[in-house]
C-alpha cells in the first residue's frame, strides 16, 4: 500500500484554523475512500503511522478511526489492523421498487439465477402466511440476484397455484415476479406486511450467496395482498449485509 510521506501529510492539515485536526483528518481519510485512493479490502494505516504522517496523538487517530468504521467506511479484523470497506448498495423495500428496478436505476447491471420452479403442498409455516390450507398447491420460486456478477440476495417465494396457473411458464428470469403477477395474474399490491431481522447463513445459503458462514445477513419476509385483502404472495428475502442497506423513508 502506498502512503504519504509526513511532509505530504502534514500539509493538509491546517492547524492555524478553527476546524478541529480530527475532523480534518476525517474529511483527508473519507475523500481517500470515497475517490478510489483507497480501495475496498486495502489495509490502511495503523494509528502510529497516521500519528508520524499528519503529526497527530495516538487519541485523535484512534478517534478518526472509529467515526470512519461507525460510517461502515473502514472495518476492523481483531489482529490484523483497519482496511477499507466495501460500499452498500442502499435500496428500498421491494415493495417500494422491485429490487432489480432498483438497481438497475442506479446503474448496475443485475442478473437472475432461477434456481427452482416447483408445485409444492404448503406446508403450515406458509398455509398460515398466505391464508390457505395446508393441503393447497403452491409455487416455490427460489431465484438468486446478481449485481456486477456477484450474488446480492437470495429469493424464496410462494404463491397459490391456482391463483397463477402457468406461473412456472413465466420468464422470471427477465421479468421480476411482482411484474409478472401484476401483469398476467391481474395480482395487484395493495397492502404489504413486513418484518425485518438480522440472522446467519445456512452452509447452502452460504455456497449459494459466496459468503462465509459468519456473514451477517437481512431477512426480511412479505406477506403481500390485493385490494381484497386476497393474500398472493409470501416471499422470504436473504440480503448480504455487507453488499445491502435498507432504506425506509416516511411522510408523516
Amino acid at each position: 500500500m502506498t502512503v504519504l510521506s509526513t511532509d505530504e501529510a502534514l500539509v493538509s492539515l491546517d492547524r492555524s484554523g478553527s476546524t478541529p485536526l480530527y475532523i480534518q483528518l476525517a474529511n483527508v481519510l473519507r475523500d481517500k475512500i470515497e475517490r478510489g485512493e483507497w480501495k475496498p479490502d486495502q489495509k490502511i494505516p495503523s494509528e502510529n503511522e497516521l500519528n508520524r504522517m499528519y503529526g497527530i496523538s495516538r487519541m485523535t487517530a484512534r478517534q478518526v478511526l472509529a467515526q470512519l468504521v461507525n460510517e461502515e467506511l473502514l472495518f476492523r479484523v481483531q489482529g490484523k489492523g483497519t482496511f477499507v470497506a466495501h460500499r452498500k448498495i442502499g435500496t428500498r423495500s421491494p415493495a417500494y421498487m422491485g429490487i432489480r428496478e432498483q438497481l438497475e436505476q442506479l446503474g448496475y447491471a443485475t442478473t437472475t439465477r432461477v434456481l427452482s420452479s416447483d408445485v409444492v403442498t404448503a406446508d403450515v409455516r406458509v398455509a398460515q402466511h398466505l391464508k390457505i390450507s395446508p393441503e393447497d398447491k403452491v409455487y416455490q420460486l427460489r431465484r438468486v440476484r446478481m449485481v456486477e456478477n456477484e450474488p446480492i440476495s437470495l429469493h424464496t417465494s410462494f404463491v397459490p397455484q391456482k391463483l397463477a396457473p402457468q406461473l412456472a411458464a413465466d420468464d422470471l428470469v427477465n421479468r421480476q415476479l411482482c411484474v409478472i403477477l401484476e401483469d398476467e395474474y391481474d395480482l395487484r399490491m395493495s397492502s404489504v406486511e413486513e418484518s425485518l431481522e438480522s440472522t446467519l447463513p445456512t452452509a447452502e445459503e452460504a455456497k449459494l450467496l459466496k459468503i462465509r458462514r459468519t456473514t451477517p445477513l437481512l431477512l426480511l419476509r412479505q406477506e403481500i395482498s390485493d385490494a381484497r385483502g386476497q393474500r398472493f404472495e409470501y416471499s422470504r428475502i436473504l440480503f448480504r449485509g455487507d453488499k445491502i442497506r435498507l432504506e425506509f423513508h416516511y411522510d408523516l
